[in-house]
């Protein structure tokens, strides 16, 4: 690994092979990847480690690790198709993307990567678009285009296609809920395509030839709302993609937008209720421009969130290292920890209060807990039960 000013780094092949390796594995998501870096230092140690964690935490059969050749082997595919495996750390990873609770270790990428160093703004709607929610998503994303701000959304049929159609010349990024080959709905594979070769992103962080499913979407969400500095709805209904997409980036400290609908429309009904739950009314780009002034003026620029100055072993931050301490805990803290759980959403630090133990103890007793499927994170650096 080449260290970089900054806490930026570069990957060696070896470390991105077990990068890939560890993100693959059974019960490995991307929290649990990073508690897994910053407890053992490498992928490749904590590859060994991952068995008898998983065993400690209570998983009755040997849980799965990807092997060499199948990494080795998702790897080739991305190159033949001409993606590629960006890092987090290393200076392609988008800035925005790192500021998440939960960032994906990995992403593969299609494109011109610097275009999410940029300042994004997300656009998200219905599907079955009205005539008039695709002339405002049209005049939302070319304005933002215009005034320096590279569009994403997530190639979706409806809302999304016009925004990243209206935003081709300016700058646009799509996010796939399927693997980087594997762009959805089928209809607007040309314009996959178009946004590539117009100097566009394409980005995922599921596997290469990977058919999203519906519990996908979620995911390609949150990466939505973490690309960018807020997120604008055009027209959703009550029960939608977009207010998920709304949900994550307000959890996450992104600024949530929603352009009113009148009240006859279903399609209006989630943007009118955004609204009533805080999010800011726009009627045009401008209204969005003021509203990200005291972040630096009139001047599209990140923020202080991109994260430059976070050290490593941060939420946030993932490097290799070597010299990392070890951390144990006998069986009788393990049952203690255990037993602060429960089906409601704790607080991690509370979990370290309460137990008496360590934080670097109740972080490997979760991952032991974690990676047999006895947890669920939630934001927050929160964690409960699984039922069972």
């Amino acid at each position: 690994m080449n260290a970089r000013p900054g806490g930026r780094f570069d990957l060696t092949d070896e470390q991105r092979l077990n990068w890939l390796r560890l993100i693959r594995s059974e019960n490995v998501g991307p929290a649990t990847f990073r508690d897994l870096i910053n407890h053992f230092g490498t992928a490749s140690a904590a590859l060994d480690a991952v068995p008898e964690l998983a065993k400690r935490g209570g998983v009755a059969a040997r849980i799965s690790i990807a092997s060499r050749d199948d990494a080795q082997r998702e790897m080739d595919q991305a190159r033949k198709i001409g993606a590629r495996f960006v890092g987090m750390g290393e200076p392609d990873y988008p800035v925005m993307l790192r500021g998440l609770d939960a960032p994906p270790p990995l992403v593969c990428t299609m494109g011109e990567t610097s275009i999410a160093a940029s300042a994004c703004m997300a656009i998200v709607g219905s599907r079955n678009a009205s005539i008039t929610g695709q002339k405002l998503a049209t005049r939302f994303a070319g304005e933002l285009g215009e005034h320096g701000y590279t569009v994403v959304s997530g190639l979706a049929r409806g809302i999304d296609a016009v925004a990243h159609r209206a935003s081709l010349k300016t700058g646009t990024i799509a996010v796939y809920a399927g693997g980087i080959d594997q762009p959805f709905p089928e209809e607007n594979v040309g314009l996959a395509r178009e946004i590539h070769d117009q100097g566009g992103l394409l980005i995922s962080e599921m596997p290469i030839g990977w058919k999203p499913r519906n519990i996908d979407f979620p995911r390609r969400n949150r990466i939505i709302a973490g690309l960018a500095l807020g997120v604008v709805v055009i027209e959703a209904a009550k029960r939608s993609g977009s207010l998920i997409t709304a949900r994550l980036a307000n959890e996450n400290n992104r600024l949530v937008f929603s352009v009113p609908g009148s009240p006859l429309d279903p399609r209006a009904e989630g943007c009118n209720h955004l609204i009533r739950q805080g999010a800011m009314l726009v009627t045009c780009v401008d209204d969005i421009r003021e509203a990200l002034a005291p972040m630096g003026g009139s001047e599209p620029q990140l923020p202080f969130i991109a994260g430059e100055d976070e050290g490593d072993g941060f939420v946030g931050t993932i490097s290799e290292r070597s010299g990392v301490l070890p951390v144990d805990a006998d069986d009788a803290l393990r049952q203690r920890i255990s037993d602060a759980l429960g089906p409601s959403p704790v607080d991690v630090d509370d979990i370290i209060h309460f137990t008496g133990a360590t934080s670097g103890q109740v972080q490997l007793v979760l991952l032991e807990l974690d990676l047999a499927g006895r947890i669920e994170r939630h934001s927050g650096n929160r964690v409960s039960l699984q039922p069972e």
